[in-house]
């Protein structure tokens, strides 16, 4: 039986997003050639096909996460998790798990389209703390400023690789603080021969 065109669209894109990355990372070190590879292939579609893709990604199908916006300029991003039966923890509450993997790709995936071919991006660290819990629907705005790629670009440079700390608040529908993440985004520019490695 044939598979829908949905899933195949969802196991194409995501193979050439996050498949080839993984092969840069060995060890917990980074193999700067298979990164190059794996960034060449950048994003070369919409906002609007990338929100298609993130929500058929199964994980998110099965945390109940969901892409609700992505703006043209691919500069915001919002997501949300509602709290079903199937993803609830033991208390009744949102699982921990699904709160962080409901942000846990995205300043990622915007920096690689922002950026562009010539810098390699990738996740290197993450933590999260938990405020307070919720059994309410969940949400986190993403924002890149001129600010934060500006930065990025200053200190790569020469070449040099930089890690870009990020945080995201995870907020109720009644807008309180349910838990708070913090990632670090490593990136560096192709091509350039820095002594830094």
């Amino acid at each position: 039986m044939q598979s829908p065109a949905p899933v195949q669209l969802f196991a194409e894109e995501m193979e050439m997003l996050q498949g080839r990355n993984h092969a840069g990372i060995t060890g917990g070190r980074y193999d700067e050639d298979k990164l190059s590879s794996a960034n060449g292939n950048q994003m070369n579609f919409t906002p609007n096909k990338m929100k298609r893709i993130l929500n058929l990604y199964p994980p998110y199908l099965g945390a109940g996460v969901k892409v609700t916006y992505i703006s043209a300029d691919w500069r915001e991003l919002h997501v949300s998790l509602s709290r079903r039966w199937y993803n609830r923890n033991a208390v009744g509450t949102h699982f921990g798990g699904s709160l962080y993997s409901m942000v846990d790709p995205h300043i990622m995936l915007l920096l690689m389209r922002l950026l562009g071919r010539d810098y390699r991006v990738w996740d290197t660290a993450a933590g999260i703390e938990f405020i307070r819990a919720s059994k309410k629907q969940v949400s986190a705005v993403i924002k890149l400023s001129d600010e934060d790629l500006e930065q990025i670009r200053r200190h790569t440079a020469a070449g040099e690789k930089y890690f870009a700390d990020f945080d995201i608040d995870i907020t109720d529908a009644a807008g309180s603080l349910v838990a708070k993440v913090h990632k670090t985004i490593y990136v560096r520019r192709k091509g350039m021969n820095c002594s830094s490695q």
